[in-house]
């Protein structure tokens, strides 16, 4: 099983590689974010143990990118330890987090689990009613109608579809699909979400993009 730390102290990197090789792993490390996202895109990696304070691209903008591209499992490895940072990291896509200092029996147990849990793969085709969504080729369709979006509407809307059921953050929406802190005077996820629902909702009568007042929205068909 190949591993990837990703991981800029020096001593704290040397310690992880040299333990996962003495644990049976086969272990690669990077010391920058750029270098660690190139490696995790580039290389057949079963896992990634990811910190967030790195040099050139932190942890989080790291994640958010791989997402785009691959499903491999993630772990964060961090000092950061507030309830807000593990929500941010697992809401990015991570599948797990463990805060420094930690044990190292139990990081190899929680990669052991990853590993056998496997990533789960995402559809190349997403429907949710009468709407697909070919996520390789960028097209959507509604009721057998072509529908054009613009690549941030597709974004938003694939964000969406992935997790129908699921009340999405204003927060969350805003760092996936703009790659930006959301700002409480900036309104420009709900115009994205208009300007969405002009496209996949309003022409006809089953909606399925819904407000959540005060929290952000779902994506679901409402019986």
């Amino acid at each position: 099983m190949r591993i990837l730390i990703v991981e800029d102290e020096p001593k704290t990197g040397s310690y992880l590689h040299k333990g996962l090789q003495e644990s049976g792993f086969t272990a690669d490390l990077a010391r920058t974010g750029p270098d660690g996202l190139h490696l995790a895109l580039e290389g057949d990696y079963d896992l990634v143990v990811l910190d967030v304070m790195l040099p050139g691209m932190d942890g989080w903008s790291v994640l958010r990118r791989l997402r785009e591209r691959n499903d491999v499992p993630v772990l964060f490895l961090t000092a950061r330890d507030d309830v807000a940072d593990r929500v941010r990291g697992l809401e990015l896509g991570a599948d797990d987090y463990l805060v420094k200092p930690f044990a190292f029996a139990e990081l190899v147990a929680r990669i052991r689990t990853l590993l056998r849990r496997g990533p789960v793969r995402e559809a190349d085709m997403i429907r949710i009613a009468d709407l697909e969504i070919d996520v390789l080729r960028h097209k959507v369709t509604r009721a057998g109608r072509r529908i054009d979006l613009t690549p941030k509407e597709f974004a938003l809307l694939h964000l969406l579809a992935r997790r129908p059921g699921e009340v999405l953050s204003r927060s969350l929406i805003a760092s996936q699909v703009w790659d930006m802190n959301f700002d409480s005077d900036t309104n420009v996820v709900d115009v994205a979400i208009r300007r969405l629902r002009a496209k996949v909702d309003d022409p006809w009568p089953e909606k399925l993009v819904h407000t959540v007042r005060g929290i952000g929205y779902v994506m679901e068909l409402k019986a």
